[in-house]
């Protein structure tokens, strides 16, 4: 198929929607296993804003969207290659070619060592026939549904781990960022968000590869990365300042956000507000009804509390359609 031209007018229609963005998280993935495309036609039609793509590299340079460097969490391949593990049991994407993983049955997020769901009430482990699929295989039919229902749905992709991809011999950012520009993704007005764990990446996609597009910075709840980036640091009133230069907005842990009491009261840290007043986004991850964050009482209390008492941009969610109704409700 054709690449499909992204209608100004629609970009222009998804950009001024007045209500927060509902992102979804690894597609919908609280319904069918993370990051397949049955998962991300499910999400557009739930109606999400923008699909995530988490995108690692094969053992012959291809981006292929996988949360993780590993794949033993959600594909059969100790049972296709039980020899191809490394020194510490687990096995690595980078360590076969497309082809090879072409082969692999994906399944629903289980234990490794036991074979057990990590979410027991979601797509039973081990059912169905979905398969890997490429940065441009998911983009081709993303815009596809995209002209198909006259409908733009954005993109947020993230590079997983570029610091360890580099310890690899690889730069995962020259190999994506083409991908995304030969797309139409590569400019400020495109309906696509580029995301990364690793503050010295950010800086480097914008000040040597020449990024256009909108970026953002994740941020974990932890103090640093294991890239070295100080989180702490970053979420200081002078250092998203500082942010603002490099990126658009920022997507911090649930716990960056909001905490909870013992007794069920919730309040909002200053960091949105801290964000906003430096002219950032705030998008926070994840909104899960079956892991709510301790104390939260349910999954209205949640969205409540991000939306009314932080006052977020958009959340990731593995439900789209929850998030999407709380919004319409109460908008």
């Amino acid at each position: 198929m054709p690449r499909i031209l992204l209608a100004m007018s629609l970009v222009a229609t998804l950009h001024a929607q007045s209500l927060p963005l509902v992102i979804a998280h690894r597609g919908a993935s609280g319904y069918l296993p993370e990051h397949t495309l049955p998962a991300k036609a499910l999400a557009h039609a739930l109606g999400a804003d923008f699909l995530e793509q988490d995108l690692v590299l094969t053992r012959d340079n291809v981006p292929v969207v996988l949360h993780d460097i590993h794949i033993d969490t959600i594909s059969d391949v100790a049972r296709r290659h039980p020899d191809r593990h490394r020194s510490d049991g687990r096995f690595y994407a980078i360590d076969f070619t497309l082809e090879e993983l072409k082969q692999l049955r994906l399944s629903e997020r289980f234990v490794a060592k036991t074979g057990r769901a990590v979410f027991p009430h979601r797509f039973p482990v081990g059912s169905g026939e979905f398969r890997i699929v490429t940065l441009e295989e998911e983009l081709t039919f993303i815009q596809g549904l995209n002209h198909s229902t006259s409908r733009t749905a954005g993109v947020y992709p993230e590079l997983k781990q570029p610091a360890w991809h580099r310890a690899q011999g690889r730069d995962l950012a020259a190999v994506v960022l083409p991908v995304l520009e030969k797309f139409g993704y590569g400019d400020s007005s495109a309906p696509c968000y580029l995301q990364c764990f690793e503050y010295r990446e950010v800086q480097r996609i914008r000040r040597d590869l020449g990024w256009k597009g909108r970026m953002i910075l994740l941020i974990e709840a932890d103090s640093k990365g294991e890239d070295g980036t100080d989180y702490d640091a970053v979420c200081r009133p002078e250092g998203l300042k500082e942010l603002a230069r490099w990126v658009n907005g920022i997507g911090p842990s649930l716990s960056r956000v909001l905490s909870w009491s013992p007794a069920g009261g919730v309040k909002a840290s200053p960091l949105t507000s801290d964000a906003h007043a430096a002219g950032l986004l705030v998008h926070p991850y994840t909104v899960r009804r079956d892991e709510l964050p301790k104390g939260c009482g349910s999954l209205d209390a949640l969205h409540q509390a991000l939306f009314q008492e932080a006052r977020v941009d958009g959340v990731f969610t593995d439900f789209p359609d929850l998030t999407r109704a709380w919004l319409q409700q109460h908008r």
